[in-house]
């Protein structure tokens, strides 16, 4: 059922199963808009080693409950009693959540938002260890590759290897993801 929120956004009530869910409707795009630099970075500024780390984020349970609801009602990511039963010792996140909460984090540092020209895609996502209710998630990356694109010189294409962290130091998932970036108009 659907109802309205103080702030005026529709919030999904879940009715039922999960009567005390509810959806955040606090947020505001302000709060995840990056500050743009018109001076870069561009593509020349990510060499081969470069590394970068975000900063944390902690997922509750509601979180992990309210994404599973939507994207991926398994049982050990919805049902408290079966998620105990299910030999991953209780309540886990999506795979999938871990994924995108990880991806924000990322962009919420600005390191390259500036220049990404999008993605063709990502390779050798592994999801390594389970995430749960109240662990806090960080990225690291470094560039493993970065060559100048040989049919549109206003670019170039980086692979970057991202490893999500949890507060013990923990890697929880892993992925290599081929980004293109803007050249510095000068290089080209």
């Amino acid at each position: 059922m659907w109802t309205a929120a103080s702030n005026g956004c529709a919030a999904l009530a879940v009715t039922g199963v999960f009567p005390n869910l509810r959806r955040r409707t606090d947020f505001q795009s302000r709060d995840i808009a990056p500050v743009i630099d018109p001076q870069g970075p561009f593509f020349e500024d990510f060499p081969v080693g470069r590394a970068f780390r975000t900063r944390g984020a902690t997922l509750s349970e509601a979180q992990i409950l309210d994404f599973a609801w939507q994207w991926d009602p398994q049982p050990f990511h919805l049902d408290l009693e079966a998620a105990a039963d299910w030999g991953y010792g209780g309540l886990i996140a999506s795979g999938f959540q871990t994924l995108l909460v990880s991806f924000r984090l990322v962009v919420q540092e600005n390191v390259w938002l500036n220049c990404s020209l999008g993605s063709p895609g990502m390779e050798e996502v592994r999801w390594l260890a389970p995430v749960r209710p109240g662990d806090t998630l960080h990225v690291e990356a470094a560039v493993t590759e970065a060559r100048a694109s040989a049919s549109k010189p206003d670019r170039g294409i980086v692979k970057l290897h991202y490893a999500t962290l949890n507060q013990r130091g923990e890697t929880v998932m892993s992925m290599l993801a081929t980004q293109i970036f803007r050249r510095r108009p000068n290089d080209i």
